[in-house]
């Protein structure tokens, strides 16, 4: 079983140096086969095309990601928690040289797992993101609501971010970016105020400054 399980890390590894190399397109089973060192049929009788292998590959880069993402609670509300991790995984996905190259040169091969259904590691981030969200329902610093719908929208908008990341490039760098994402989540996930509630007035600053003057004189 471990001997199975290294030659599939290799055949990974291979596929991922390839694609990082030669795109998707210009790479074969062939190829990677002889970059792991293993035979045509070995890599075969495993993924009968690249696509399986690179969804494959896909799959177990991007758990590697949250995973690396993933941290303790701490002394932070749930909601803080949640955002800091996704701000975490979106910075992390920027910079991933695998999915960077795929985005940038071949996105309609992200096509299926964008319009049609959710792939492996889309499932994994949600199996992390619901806990995480009943956690700061439980704690009341997120809003209430179905966690498995707030979920699928964290997950949309930390995704959605990452592949049009060149859409805001003249206008922001990739750290702001992070910061925006971060702002949209937080505000999506915050308390709502009863309906009716009377919004707090903002504060006079120019009163205080004032009153600040009088008080010191």
């Amino acid at each position: 079983m471990t001997s199975r399980r290294n030659v599939q890390d290799d055949v990974l590894d291979a596929a991922r140096a390839c694609v990082e190399a030669f795109g998707i397109r210009r790479t074969t089973l062939t190829d990677v086969a002889r970059r792991a060192g293993v035979s045509r049929p070995t890599v075969y009788r495993r993924w009968p095309d690249v696509t399986s292998l690179v969804a494959d590959l896909l799959t177990r880069e991007l758990c590697a990601l949250l995973l690396a993402n993933k941290s303790d609670q701490g002394e932070l509300a749930g909601r803080d928690h949640l955002v800091l991790q996704a701000a975490g995984v979106l910075r992390s996905l920027l910079s991933h040289p695998l999915f960077t190259r795929i985005v940038d040169n071949e996105p309609e091969l992200m096509a299926t797992y964008t319009f049609q259904r959710l792939g492996a590691g889309q499932e994994a981030a949600l199996a992390m993101l619901r806990p995480e969200i009943e956690a700061g329902q439980h704690d009341g610093s997120i809003r209430g609501g179905h966690p498995e719908s707030m979920a699928r929208m964290v997950l949309l908008a930390v995704q959605n971010t990452a592949t049009s990341r060149r859409l805001t490039a003249d206008v922001m760098t990739e750290e702001q970016l992070v910061g925006e994402l971060s702002s949209l989540l937080d505000g999506y996930l915050a308390p709502r105020p009863p309906k009716g509630a009377a919004t707090p007035p903002a504060a006079d600053t120019a009163t205080d400054d004032t009153q600040g003057e009088v008080l010191h004189r």
